[in-house]
């Protein structure tokens, strides 16, 4: 399926080092992408460098934070000297801080603001700069159900997200001349490491989700593959400005599953 294939495309992906972000880069890299993993702890980035590696794909990594602009602009530099120039960016790095927003520090929410859409940022004008000279590119934001529902204890998150969807949007609508297409992936509820302790029956929020998603299930993080690798292969090409929700169906509906 040649509109799906990645081979010879080089993809920077922020916070790819566990979970989600590593299930979407797998999908890329079995597409025949070429990965550039970003993290801001040597900790995190070596054993996932170490995973990608044993699977046999490409994959190279560097250390920084994606809020400090003088060093993702030094960082993105030193990518396209020794990869060249990039194809895909997947904004994929963020952070939740579960607190009413009576009880929230101004500091933590600014914090949260900060890395989950100034970094987007930073690092798409960073690296979509290349893209419009060149006149090619897709960027991918990672948004959240978030980015269109409240929820209690998320309000600094939430806003993130919904600013990271209009954000989406500007940059799709400034860009999309130069054939550059910046879309984004909104997850559902999935069954990761995180999730784990609360994915037992019986668990009121477990049972809450199940009962809330048509599909009837947690996703799976493999589940996020398909929409990346669409979003960043010729199959999109006049796809711009979109936010994907991978979310079992959550969204569409405000019932709830039935056998009938």
């Amino acid at each position: 399926m040649d509109l799906f294939n990645l081979n010879g495309k080089t993809a920077v992906l922020t916070g790819a080092t566990h979970g989600l972000g590593m299930a979407m880069a797998e999908g890329l890299a079995k597409a025949g992408a070429a990965l550039i993993i970003t993290s801001s702890s040597k900790n995190s980035l070596e054993p996932a460098l170490d995973y990608y590696t044993s699977k046999g794909y490409k994959a190279h990594g560097y250390v920084f934070d994606v809020t400090d602009e003088a060093a993702a602009a030094q960082n993105v530099a030193l990518m396209e000297e020794e990869h060249g120039p990039i194809d895909i960016l997947v904004n994929n790095a963020g952070i939740i801080k579960r607190v009413k927003a009576l009880d929230m520090e101004v500091e933590d929410f600014r914090k949260v603001i900060d890395v989950d859409l100034v970094g987007v940022f930073i690092m798409s004008k960073l690296l979509g700069k290349g893209m419009v000279q060149r006149r090619c590119g897709k960027i991918i934001n990672i948004c959240s159900m978030m980015s269109e529902l409240g929820r209690d204890n998320v309000s600094a998150y939430a806003s993130a997200k919904g600013g990271l969807k209009m954000l989406t949007k500007n940059l799709a609508t400034e860009w999309g001349l130069y054939n550059v297409q910046v879309n984004g992936i909104g997850p559902g509820y999935f069954a990761t490491s995180q999730t784990e302790p609360i994915r037992v029956d019986g668990h009121p929020f477990n049972d809450f989700i199940i009962s809330r998603t048509p599909a009837g299930r947690w996703g799976n993080p493999e589940d996020l593959a398909g929409a990346a690798v669409f979003l960043s292969s010729k199959a999109s090409d006049f796809v711009n400005g979109q936010i994907i929700y991978v979310d079992g169906g959550i969204l569409a509906t405000i019932g709830k599953p039935s056998d009938e």
